[in-house]
C-alpha cells in the first residue's frame, strides 16, 4: 500500500481526493494522509518514514510549500513532491523544481490530472526503492548512485550488454585453508573473521602480483583466474608464493591447499538481472575441474592433471601421485602434484 501525504489548507481538497481515489482507498492500493500546513506535514513525515509522495500547494500558513521543499530531502531523499500552484504563477512554479519538486500541478486542481500525476511519481519512487534494495543487497555496488544512472542501468541495452559472455582461455586456481574449521570453532566469531582475511589477503597479495584476479572467495577457499601471455606459468608461481607464505605462518597451525588447471572457459555475468545480483566468473569444465584437484590435495600441495603435466614438466619439478576417480568424470584422471 502506498502512503500520500496532501498538505493544504483548503478542507474541500481532502473531500474530493477520499471522493475521487475511493476505489484504491478501498481496495487499499493507496492511503492519504492530510496535513493543513508546512509545519504538520513535517510533523506527520517524522512518524511516518513509509510516506513516498507528497503533494502540496505552495501558498499556506505557519509554513509554505516551498520552505517545506526544503526539509523533504533532508527528511527522506527518495520521498518525491508534487506541488499545486496557482495556473500561470510560474516564478513559483521554477522555484518548487529547482528545489526538488518532482511535477506540478495548476488551481484550479483536474482530479484526472492529479491522479496521473501521482501514479506517475508512485512508479518512480517504487522504482528508486527497487534499485536501492538491489544496491545494498549487492557488495560490489554499496555506492551512492545518481538517479539518472539508476534509469539507465535497468534499460534494455544495459541488460542486453551485462548478461554477454564469452569463450577465454586461461587458468584457474582454487586455494582452500586446510584445518581453519578446527581452529574456528576454538574461537570467538570476530577471531574467526580476523584470522580468515588475514589468510586470505595472503593469497590475494600473491594473486596480484602475478597479474591474477581474485574471482570469488567460497567458505575458506579463493578462486583465482589468470589470462592473458603466459597464464599458466603465472598461475603457478602464484600458486607456489602462496603455498610458502602461508607456511611461514605455522604458529597458527595452518597451511593451504591448491587445485590447478588451464583451457578455454565461459566468462560472463551470472545470477539474476531481476535482482540485480549478478557475478562476473569464468564457469565450464576446466574450472570445476581445478576444483576436483583442490578436493584431491592434501596441505602444503599444488595439484594439477596430465594435460597440464605435459605442458610444464620441462619447467617445474612435477610429480605423478596416482590416478583419481573425479566427482561427475566418467574415468579415472591421473593427478600430479607441482613440488613447492
Amino acid at each position: 500500500m502506498i502512503r500520500i501525504l496532501v498538505v493544504d489548507d483548503e478542507p474541500d481538497l481532502e473531500l474530493l481526493i477520499k471522493q475521487k481515489f475511493r476505489k484504491d482507498i478501498r481496495d487499499r492500493n493507496f492511503e492519504f494522509i492530510f496535513a493543513s500546513n508546512g509545519i504538520e506535514a513535517l510533523q506527520i513525515l517524522k512518524k511516518n518514514d513509509d510516506i513516498g509522495v507528497v503533494v502540496t500547494d505552495i501558498n499556506m500558513p505557519e509554513m509554505d510549500g516551498l520552505t517545506l521543499l526544503v526539509h523533504l530531502q533532508k527528511i527522506n531523499p527518495i520521498l518525491k513532491a508534487i506541488i499545486v500552484s496557482a495556473y500561470g504563477d510560474m516564478k513559483n512554479i521554477r522555484n518548487a523544481m529547482n528545489k526538488g519538486a518532482f511535477d506540478f500541478i495548476t488551481k484550479p486542481i483536474n482530479l484526472d490530472d492529479l491522479e496521473k500525476t501521482i501514479k506517475k511519481t508512485i512508479e518512480y519512487v517504487e522504482e528508486l526503492k527497487k534499485a536501492i534494495k538491489a544496491i545494498k543487497e549487492n557488495n560490489i555496488l554499496k555506492m551512492y548512485v545518481d538517479e539518472s544512472v539508476i534509469r539507465f542501468m535497468s534499460s534494455k541495452q544495459v541488460e542486453k550488454s551485462i548478461m554477454a559472455s564469452e569463450e577465454i582461455e586461461g587458468a584457474v586456481i582454487f586455494s582452500d585453508i586446510v584445518g581453519f574449521t578446527n581452529i574456528a570453532e576454538k574461537l570467538s566469531p570476530g577471531e574467526v573473521i580476523n584470522l580468515l582475511n588475514k589468510y586470505f589477503d595472503i593469497m590475494v597479495k600473491s594473486i596480484i602480483k602475478f597479474d591474477g584476479i581474485v574471482d570469488k572467495f567460497i567458505g575458506d577457499s579463493t578462486m583465482a583466474i589468470f589470462t592473458g601471455e603466459d597464464y599458466l606459468n603465472r598461475a603457478i608461481l602464484a600458486s607456489l608464493e602462496i603455498v610458502e607464505n602461508i607456511n611461514k605462518k605455522d604458529s597458527d597451525s595452518i597451511n593451504v591447499s591448491i587445485g590447478l588447471n588451464a583451457g578455454k572457459m565461459i566468462s560472463g555475468n551470472t545470477g539474476s538481472y531481476s535482482l540485480k545480483r549478478l557475478d562476473f566468473t569464468v564457469i565450464g569444465d576446466v574450472v570445476n575441474t581445478a576444483s576436483r584437484y583442490e578436493d584431491v590435495a592434501n596441505e602444503g600441495e599444488i595439484i594439477t592433471g596430465e594435460d597440464i603435466y605435459k605442458k610444464i614438466n620441462n619447467n617445474y619439478t612435477v610429480k605423478f601421485i596416482g590416478s583419481f576417480k573425479l566427482k561427475n568424470k566418467t574415468k579415472p584422471d591421473n593427478i600430479y602434484k607441482i613440488i613447492t
